[in-house]
């Protein structure tokens, strides 16, 4: 639900079957009036995995956000499109721990904040969730009307907006629009996407016992002296507040090199430029290259990583800011290509005061930095670690 409406070229369409697959429950449950959604959220629920809300019925939002794999796509660095063909031009990321993020403003000092997508071009949950439907390279419906006509076709749906709602909500496609973004940000904000269940959150209460490397990272992590992780990735003033999210929601280019296999795929040969494509933003110079902080939680189960998933180990991210400390020129080969780090997509704004923060880190510390990050992972979604 998060990619870029960028052009496209055709990928494998093998995609239309990954697609049908994860629409099965939603199918499964179109069945008529007696099983209409009691509320909003259990609405939201039906409308997140109903691939009848896109043009070709082969995607929903579960499609690309899959509740067995935290909630993003691991199909790769970009999630395909319903027309079984286009690839867009950024990672899915996972929508777990999503209602935490603030709403799309500047904070006191001018700078900008929270907001859904990459570039913050969602200011709320509610916004987010009406993009992918009528976006070209996701969902493909080309207007809200016909929306609005898949959502009068279904029994269930029949009756259950307008007891939601009130009767005339399916009548008028802004309004059902509306009613139907409003369920599924209700789904999205219950406590099944944010358990608070990770070892992490087992540790704080006393539930569980970190490894002596978990417990390094950890440390390391919330260091304001030998890592600068917690400069982006700390919301929170104590580092053992029981709601952490690990994100400070804020703006940063961090220098990501363009993801040429992704492109190969998509065609997409204009620049990325983050923050400044969000339609919102008029300092368009300053914000070139900028993207949302993501939530650390279930980093380690939802790879690929960056904005454009051009890394596919959480150990090769950390490297890869070990670059900006590291004077050893062996320490700045990506593992993943055998090659040196590509140079960064948009060269303006780098964030050089923090990346630049800290020594560099050596293997130790680096390993402990992921065994750390992997103890993040919520319980439902811990077999899927290594």
């Amino acid at each position: 639900m998060t990619k870029a409406s960028f052009p496209l070229a055709p990928a494998l369409s093998l995609a239309v079957v990954f697609a049908l697959g994860a629409g099965l429950w939603a199918s499964a449950l179109t069945s008529g009036p007696d099983a209409a959604p009691a509320d909003m959220a259990e609405l939201g629920e039906r409308l997140f995995f109903d691939v009848n809300l896109s043009r070709n019925r082969t995607q929903s939002c579960a499609t690309c956000h899959d509740p067995d794999r935290a909630f993003a796509d691991p199909r790769g660095a970009a999630s395909i499109g319903d027309d079984g063909l286009s690839v867009g031009d950024r990672n899915a990321p996972t929508a777990t721990y999503a209602s935490f993020v603030p709403a799309f403003e500047t904070d006191a000092d001018g700078l900008w904040i929270g907001g859904l997508f990459h570039d913050g071009r969602a200011g709320t949950l509610e916004a987010q969730a009406g993009g992918p439907p009528l976006n070209p390279v996701e969902m493909g419906m080309p207007d809200k009307a016909a929306v609005a006509e898949r959502l009068r076709s279904d029994p269930g749906y029949a009756a259950a907006f307008p007891a939601i709602f009130g009767a005339p909500v399916l009548k008028d496609p802004d309004t059902a629009y509306d009613a139907m973004t409003r369920a599924i940000a209700a789904f999205e904000r219950r406590p099944d996407f944010a358990p608070f269940s990770s070892k992490y959150d087992r540790m704080l209460r006393g539930e569980a016992e970190f490894t002596r490397q978990e417990e390094l990272g950890r440390l390391l992590f919330f260091s304001r002296q030998f890592t600068n992780c917690n400069q982006c990735h700390q919301l929170r003033q104590s580092a053992i507040d029981p709601q952490e999210t690990f994100s400070d929601y804020r703006y940063y280019n961090l220098g990501v090199p363009e993801n040429h296999d992704l492109r190969g795929r998509n065609g997409v040969t204009v620049l990325d430029e983050g923050l400044a494509r969000n339609p919102g933003v008029s300092a368009a110079a300053a914000s070139r290259g900028r993207y949302r902080t993501p939530t650390l939680r279930n980093v380690a189960v939802t790879a690929p990583y960056m904005h454009n998933g051009v890394f596919e180990d959480l150990r090769t991210v950390i490297l890869f800011y070990n670059t900006y400390n590291t004077r050893n020129e062996t320490r700045k080969i990506n593992p993943e290509t055998g090659a040196p780090f590509g140079p960064p997509e948009v060269p303006e704004n780098i964030e050089i005061d923090k990346l630049t923060d800290g020594p560099a880190l050596d293997d130790q510390r680096i390993d402990a930095l992921v065994a750390f990050l992997g103890t993040l992972t919520d319980e439902r979604y811990e077999d899927l670690l290594d």
